[in-house]
C-alpha cells in the first residue's frame, strides 16, 4: 500500500509542469531534491548584494576595532550577537559575562570576514570569541570561564559593575 501511494505521488509530481517555475525538483533514489537557483533572479543584481557598512564609511577596520575596544568597557567579538550566539564558545562567554551585570558591547564577526581578520590582527589571537575589558585583550571563553572560577574576573569587572549601580 505504501509503495503504491509513493508511486502515485511520484507520477503526479513528475506530471507537473516545470516551465517558468523558480524551483525544480527531481526524484533521485527515492529522495526529492530541490534547487532554487535562478540565474535571472533580481536579488542577484549588484544593488541587492550585501555590502559592508564599515567598508563604505571611510574608516579603516583597524580604526573601528581600536575605537570599539577603547570606548566600550566590555567588548566581545563573537559569532552571533549576545541575545543569539551562533556558537557554543560565544554563548559561554556571554553567559559568564552576564553574571556580572556589566554593559556588554559586541560585534558579530560572521557578518564581515574582513572585520574578523582585522580583529585577529589587532589581538594577535586566532580564535573567537575575543573579549576585551577596559581596553585590554583578555582572551576567549575558556580564559573568561577560568577567571570566573578563580574570582579574577569579578575583580577585573568590579569597577565597571559599580558604575552600573
Amino acid at each position: 500500500m505504501a509503495r503504491s501511494l509513493a508511486h502515485t505521488i511520484y507520477k503526479r509530481i513528475a506530471a507537473l509542469p516545470s516551465a517558468g517555475s523558480s524551483a525544480s525538483g527531481s526524484f533521485y533514489q527515492g529522495i526529492l531534491r530541490f534547487s532554487t537557483t535562478v540565474p535571472s533572479d533580481p536579488d542577484t543584481h549588484e544593488d541587492f548584494r550585501p555590502t559592508s557598512k564599515i567598508e563604505n564609511s571611510g574608516v579603516s577596520l583597524k580604526e573601528i576595532v581600536e575605537q570599539d575596544v577603547k570606548e566600550n568597557p566590555v567588548m566581545i567579538y563573537m559569532k552571533g550577537v549576545p541575545d543569539l550566539p551562533r556558537c557554543g564558545f560565544s554563548a559561554l562567554a556571554v553567559r559568564v559575562l552576564n553574571e556580572y551585570n556589566v554593559p556588554l558591547s559586541a560585534r558579530n564577526i560572521l557578518e564581515d570576514p574582513e572585520l574578523k581578520t582585522a580583529v585577529k590582527s589587532f589581538s594577535h589571537w586566532p580564535t573567537f570569541p575575543q573579549i576585551f575589558i577596559n581596553g585590554e585583550f583578555v582572551g576567549g571563553s575558556d580564559i573568561i570561564l577560568n577567571m570566573h572560577q578563580t574570582g579574577e574576573l569579578k575583580e577585573k569587572l568590579k569597577e565597571i559593575a559599580e558604575k552600573q549601580k
